[in-house]
């Protein structure tokens, strides 16, 4: 219905709080032994080739109005979109633990020395809490509460940027990066979303430009992040992003940026995982299996080790982006729809492949990193299997090109 479907600033509110998070800033980090002049430059060219994918994903779900899970039939069947959705879940719980623990011991070392309080047990509680508020107001509402949260979230940044970039740069920190990985690194957060932006696109009055508006507020604040991380490693010689905000006297503004940011993100992870449970069955609504998952993220957070997430972005790379491959193959080239079938053997194979495919260019060290070569890759062998003659009858001046 239309009275359900969200408004062009909703979604760019969504995503650009999607983007302003501490996992984001700590990962920039991560790109000091370049220099600021490349690690600015892997930064850029890394969310350019993860956003033309983000937005070429979610303009699938805005074309057919699906939801992201929904899509995957075109590709793969019905039962092949099952399969990817519990790998979707799976992963959308490990995220919500990975940013519950990131969000609640960041906000430890901002609040616990004034409260005198250890640990991080309660801030995981906390935010848990404050994201099932969250999934209750749900999606359509989320507007007014989001023009606050991400406004402030917006203001409060650029003080950050101001704290963290007024310095003189001191030394690139030590450490082996090259250029090609850094780009990876920098793609792999947008190609993270890949999984999820058509639960939300699909739903927009305008869904067109509600995919840009999603895709473009995305890139601009996931690169306003990782550059604060950057500049906070080479122009503080810090890394983590809280002692910075501690020695900057931010105090309860500096809670704010990391309390609000760690829930609008957390959010996208657990709504979408209620969205996708319901592509395998309908039984339970959506809203109960986010509050679900984010009750188990919550649990993994207080008392699994689970923190480092750098192999487990590539793992998640690895998983989706042969499979979104295949799907902008199928639907913006081969315009083939499989979604009436159980399950499309070929398909899966060639996204086995995509996987293996994926795992070894990481050892491969080119100046753009794995993904965008695999999905090359992984596209063109798609054409190949699925295409073949048909598609080059049908154009037949690709042959002599």
């Amino acid at each position: 219905m239309e009275k359900d479907k969200t408004s062009l600033p909703s979604n760019g509110l969504l995503w650009f709080g999607a983007a302003v998070s501490i996992a984001e800033i700590m990962i920039g980090t991560l790109f000091a032994p370049l220099g600021f002049a490349k690690g600015l430059a892997a930064i850029v060219l890394g969310h350019l080739i993860g956003c033309v994918l983000l937005y070429f994903a979610g303009l699938i779900g805005a074309k057919s109005g699906m939801t992201a899970m929904e899509s995957v039939r075109i590709s793969f069947g019905r039962k092949g979109s099952l399969i990817f959705s519990v790998l979707n879940i799976l992963q959308l719980i490990g995220w919500t633990a990975v940013m519950i623990i990131g969000g609640a011991r960041a906000i430890g070392v901002l609040a616990n020395p004034a409260l005198k309080l250890e640990g991080a047990l309660l801030w995981c509680i906390l935010i848990g809490l404050l994201i099932i508020l969250w999934i209750a107001v749900g999606i359509k509402n989320l507007g007014k509460i989001n023009i606050f949260a991400v406004g402030g979230l917006f203001l409060l940044t650029l003080i950050l940027s101001t704290v963290v970039f007024k310095g003189t740069a001191i030394a690139a920190p030590e450490g082996m990066m090259s250029f090609g990985a850094a780009v990876e690194l920098s793609a792999a957060m947008p190609l993270s979303w890949l999984p999820l932006i058509s639960d939300y696109t699909s739903r927009a009055k305008r869904p067109r430009a509600a995919t840009f508006i999603s895709t473009a507020s995305y890139f601009i604040g996931s690169c306003w992040m990782y550059l604060i991380g950057l500049g906070a490693a080479i122009f503080t010689g810090i890394s983590d992003i809280a002692q910075i905000m501690v020695a900057a006297g931010l105090g309860i503004a500096g809670v704010f940026i990391v309390l609000v940011s760690t829930v609008t993100t957390t959010f996208l992870d657990v709504y979408s995982a209620g969205v996708s449970f319901t592509n395998i069955t309908d039984r339970v609504s959506e809203k109960w299996v986010a509050i679900i998952v984010c009750i188990l993220g919550t649990l993994i957070a207080m008392f699994t080790p689970i923190e480092q997430y750098e192999s487990f972005l590539y793992l998640i790379g690895s998983v989706f982006a042969p499979m979104v491959a295949i799907l902008i193959t199928d639907y913006f080239i081969l315009r083939k729809n499989h979604a009436g079938a159980d399950l499309n053997i070929t398909n899966l194979v060639l996204w086995i492949a995509g996987f293996i495919i994926y795992r070894q260019f990481m050892s491969i060290d080119t100046v753009l990193g794995s993904t965008l070569p695999v999905m090359l890759i992984i596209s063109i062998l798609s054409i190949l299997v699925n295409g073949g003659k048909k598609y080059v009858q049908r154009y037949p001046g690709k042959r002599s090109s």
